[in-house]
């Protein structure tokens, strides 16, 4: 061995190998994975929203840190300087990811909740580039945002959309984004399932990706993308103290949002033009299931998209698309975020029979809310810009019944406050199944709360 050794030697060996054998070794490495990242990560994102928020003095740097509440809790501690004083003014960060989807216009695909509140945003590059960003416009029912970035005329890297009606369930999925801070981190797995609604406070995100590629706080916004090297769906949330449990929104539901985003008229929420009510145990065994679930069909308006497609009152709705429905908030929460124009696949009981319709939602337009307000409620609205006035009541209806008089100021329905007409249908959407509805008026210069039962 001499003086080298055995080590030495080895090392030798490596540094006089052919270099045909490291480029061979290379080409084996350079799996579909690799190639597909290196395809997308060009086109990912990390984004830095900033925004204001006023916090009480006293409690320390440390306390006041996200990450030590992550640990301490919000309420850990008496204070580290003495009794809390006036509120101070600080910027707070928040981090999340995206994906440039049109390098030319400088466009970014991201969710809604990642920028939410923020007065400035910041988006940085793989090659290290920060921009700022601009919001065109969101909607935090589908939760997804749109950003142009200010690319001084340069073009963008962009990432190529794939189709996530083609999605197979096994496949691949690669997750690229932000976690924590870590810049462009990638995590692998497979999509596990489609179809998956995820409830929340607001109501229910539906027709999700679920996959078990590692998404953590910080991916929100980024790319799951296919071994093609193609955006099948937006990452958007994990399921809280489960491992392996991510959901994404499909990539062909993003971009119908962006559409109407970029286009300047809005997202129009979805409308079929039926009414239900949730399945008791009685119903539930003379449709002959093995628990209550699903959408009783109680009405079908004349001319709706649900008359059109063969639906009656009787019917017992199961599921829309790929998701099963349990219950009426389920329902309400699929068309909630589904594109208007696009057909979904209604999957129904007659009996004991089962059927398979095909229903294309319209548009909740503001013709729609006054009747639907009229029909269940007896309430009839008018608009200024004072905001929105009881200009009739039905005899006998639950608004009626409820004591509303016409000239009443309609200051809230539901979580929604009123505004004008714009405020007033997505009240109505939102509020239109209800049993109960919560209002709030103003009569004679004094505001009152009241819950408006219905029949």
């Amino acid at each position: 061995m001499g003086r080298f050794g055995p080590w030495a030697l080895c090392c030798l060996f490596l540094l006089c190998a052919p270099s045909a054998a490291c480029s061979a070794g290379r080409e084996a490495r350079l799996t579909p994975v690799v190639t597909a990242v290196r395809a997308v990560a060009p086109a990912v994102v990390n984004i830095t929203s900033a925004r204001t928020v006023e916090r009480r003095a006293g409690r320390g740097p440390l306390l006041d840190d996200e990450f030590f509440r992550q640990f301490f809790g919000p309420g850990f501690g008496p204070g580290l300087g003495g009794a809390p004083g006036e509120p101070r003014r600080e910027t707070q960060e928040s981090l999340g990811s995206g994906v440039i989807i049109d390098g030319q216009k400088g466009l970014v695909l991201t969710n809604a909740h990642v920028i939410a509140g923020g007065t400035s945003i910041t988006a940085r590059l793989l090659d290290g580039r920060e921009l700022p960003a601009a919001l065109v416009g969101s909607d935090p029912d589908f939760d997804v945002a749109v950003l142009r970035l200010d690319t001084g005329g340069k073009t963008l890297p962009q990432a190529a959309m794939g189709d996530a009606t083609d999605i197979m369930i096994g496949e691949t999925a690669i997750a690229i984004g932000n976690p924590f801070g870590y810049t462009n981190t990638v995590t692998t797995g497979v999509v596990s399932a489609v179809g998956r609604s995820l409830k929340h406070e607001g109501g229910a995100y539906a027709d999700l990706i679920q996959t078990d590629a590692a998404i953590n706080p910080g991916n929100s916004g980024g790319p799951l993308v296919n071994l093609a090297g193609e955006v099948i769906g937006i990452n958007m949330a994990i399921q809280a103290e489960a491992r392996g449990i991510g959901f994404a929104i499909p990539i062909n539901k993003a971009r119908r949002v962006v559409e109407q985003i970029v286009s300047g008229a809005g997202v129009t929420p979805a409308w079929l033009g039926l009414s239900g009510q949730d399945v008791d145990a009685r119903t539930a065994r003379y449709f002959g299931l093995d628990r209550p679930r699903g959408l009783l069909v109680t009405e079908v308006l004349p001319g709706s998209a649900a008359e059109r497609a063969g639906l009656k009152p009787g019917d017992l709705l199961l599921g829309i698309g790929n998701t099963e429905l349990d219950d009426k908030d389920q329902y309400l929460g699929v068309l909630r975020t589904s594109p208007v124009g696009e057909a979904l696949t209604l999957r129904l009981r007659r009996g004991r029979g089962e059927e398979r319709l095909s229903a294309v939602p319209t548009a909740f337009s503001d013709r729609e809310a006054a009747e639907v307000a009229g029909r269940r409620w007896g309430l009839n609205v008018a608009f200024s810009r004072g905001g929105a006035t009881v200009a009739g009541v039905a005899p006998g209806s639950p608004a009626a019944r409820l004591g509303l008089k016409q000239g009443d100021q309609l200051v809230q329905i539901g979580g929604e406050k009123l505004s004008g007409q714009k405020e007033f249908t997505r009240a109505v959407y939102l509020s239109r199944m209800h049993r109960t509805v919560l209002v709030m008026i103003e009569r004679g210069g004094r505001g009152y709360y009241a819950r408006m039962g219905v029949d």
